[in-house]
């Protein structure tokens, strides 16, 4: 159980040093501390602390692989093999999901389009913020969390609670309802999946900053909860099971639909020897 205990260890450092760079970050902005999660950020304001936050999880992560797992950085999931490949299946599977997504609510008429601007600045910031949270989760998840936890159970214990520990991270997200909580934990699973299969990281990193990037910098959706700039601006008559609500597409039956679709695909792809990897215990302890 050696690889349970390292998490315990983990969530103690994380919360000191990611804790200690946040706080530094929301002083420097001029942010109030007692409003942490709810405090209306700009997009500057928002990268900024995307990036602490980042930049204080690689440490931690850091510190807890040499000193306490004593292996390699790279081992997290950084093999440097079929890179492009994973970076692009990933980055194209959640932008095809996001535009099925959008274009099926808006031909349902679950969502409007308002407006539609385009600004530069607001753009990339967005850009980077999805860049810095993609890394930041799926290193700290996947790569630590769901490794370590790989070491000490079968995989599909490892998975669920890899899962659960994702959507518990989210459960202080504004606007989080229960079908978001549930998606949440799929997504877990679906991020869980091809880094159990394949060792890497790649696809799960792109993959999320994709499904992050189109839902709210390009389709308008509010992501777990967050407002951010987006190019198309939309609305909805009122909160339903389809839209999400509030909470963004995340909220909604149909994203639920999605992933269990791929997830589906990922298990039934024999190509990729996902059988193999899921039943064999001891590979998942290498």
């Amino acid at each position: 159980m050696e690889g349970g205990q390292n998490i315990f260890k983990l969530i103690f450092a994380y919360f000191f040093i990611v804790g200690i760079f946040q706080l530094i970050a929301y002083y420097y902005l001029g942010l109030e501390i007692s409003n942490y999660e709810f405090v209306v950020k700009t997009p500057f304001q928002s990268l900024i602390i995307s990036f602490v936050t980042l930049v204080g999880t690689l440490i931690t992560i850091w510190v807890m692989m040499k000193f306490v797992d004593k292996k390699p950085f790279y081992t997290l999931g950084f093999k440097n093999h079929e890179i492009a490949n994973d970076v692009c299946k990933g980055l194209f599977l959640g932008f095809i999901i996001m535009l099925f997504g959008f274009g099926i609510l808006f031909f349902l008429n679950q969502i409007q389009i308002q407006n539609v601007f385009f600004d530069v600045n607001s753009f990339f910031a967005g850009f980077l913020l999805f860049i810095f949270v993609g890394i930041t989760e799926e290193v700290l998840v996947r790569g630590y969390i769901l490794k370590n936890l790989l070491a000490s159970f079968n995989a599909y214990i490892a998975l669920f609670i890899s899962a659960f520990i994702f959507s518990v991270l989210h459960l202080g997200n504004p606007f989080i309802n229960f079908i978001g909580f549930i998606q949440l934990f799929v997504a877990g699973l679906l991020l869980g999946i091809p880094y159990v299969m394949t060792r890497k990281l790649w696809f799960s990193i792109a993959f999320h900053f994709s499904w992050n990037f189109f839902q709210g910098t390009i389709f308008g959706f509010n992501v777990s909860g967050h407002r951010n700039y987006s190019i198309i601006e939309t609305k909805f008559n009122s909160e339903t099971v389809w839209n999400g609500g509030y909470f963004g597409f995340e909220g909604s039956i149909l994203c639920l639909l999605f992933q269990l679709i791929v997830i589906a695909y990922f298990l039934l792809d024999n190509n990729k020897k996902s059988f193999k990897y899921l039943f064999d215990n001891e590979l998942n302890k290498t």
